[in-house]
């Protein structure tokens, strides 16, 4: 995507309107809101003291509701809540497997399918990120580097899950068909290089059906309705965002260095978002 020169990282913010331009009519100055979708598609970013975005793109925060805690929930918010409801279509009573339950986007769809009435099955790859997984709501927590996950899946849900949530940038195909119920619901949000094989036999029939999405290319409508249903639940208190840390907006470049490393160098040093404050 085309990218302006010079450029300002980032895609998510919270903080209070200062200006408006004359065709705002859903802010005002004083409002505090929350947003994402900056820096994507030839906008400018968010790490920055001050940022010009369009209103389509602003919510209001609820109060009570800290600017640490609405920005980090944007994204991954709703990224979530447009995987479950549009895509997966969760419905209470279904089983999820939430293969990555203690990061940024994994702990936020524990804590949106608990509050549809789900049953949530997580992985973590710590005793710490373990009972993180518990706390936010998951219902069976996998350690995936003490047990054998194929064997606690079969042990927990016997007869599949409904919806498969894969977190990593690498999806095991074999072992996610494998698990699926009948009619069962893949969603997939990661890994633009990634090439994985994939079994066709098993896949079409059991009628799974797969998912991929990026919540930039959602409609500024759908993220409007995603972003209604996320301040409900922060004032309910059924979704808290996961801060891993908050680092000063002068620290930027080493926050990268530290997402790239937990990611793509798989060191697993992160278990949530990074917020950045100037």
């Amino acid at each position: 995507m085309p990218l302006p020169f010079p450029f300002i990282v980032g895609c998510d913010l919270a903080g209070t309107v200062v200006e408006v331009g004359h065709s705002v009519t859903r802010f005002e100055p004083g409002d505090r809101v929350w947003g994402s979708n900056q820096g994507l598609l030839g906008r400018q970013g968010t790490f920055a003291e001050f940022c010009a975005i369009d209103e389509c793109w602003l919510y209001p925060t609820p109060d009570g509701v800290g600017d640490e805690h609405a920005a980090a929930v944007a994204l991954v918010g709703i990224t979530a809540r447009l995987g479950l409801a549009r895509d997966a279509r969760l419905q209470k009573g279904e089983t999820i497997f939430v293969n990555g339950g203690s990061g940024g986007v994994g702990s936020t769809v524990v804590q949106m399918a608990k509050a549809v009435g789900a049953r949530v099955i997580a992985t973590a790859g710590s005793d710490r990120k373990v009972e993180l997984c518990r706390k936010l709501g998951a219902d069976f927590v996998i350690n995936y580097k003490t047990q054998n996950l194929e064997t606690e899946l079969k042990r927990i849900a016997p007869a599949g899950v409904n919806v498969w949530w894969e977190t990593l940038r690498e999806p095991n195909f074999d072992l996610a068909v494998g698990a699926l119920a009948a009619r069962g619901r893949m969603i997939v949000m990661a890994g633009r290089e990634a090439r994985p094989p994939f079994p066709v036999g098993p896949f079409y029939v059991k009628g799974c059906s797969l998912h991929g999405f990026v919540m930039f290319m959602a409609t500024p409508e759908e993220q409007q309705d995603c972003a209604e249903q996320i301040n409900r639940w922060l004032v309910e208190g059924k979704l808290k965002a996961n801060i891993d840390r908050v680092l000063p907006l002068s620290q930027t470049a080493a926050a990268h260095r530290l997402q790239e490393e937990s990611t793509i160098g798989k060191t697993g040093a992160l278990s949530g978002k990074i917020v950045l404050k100037p």
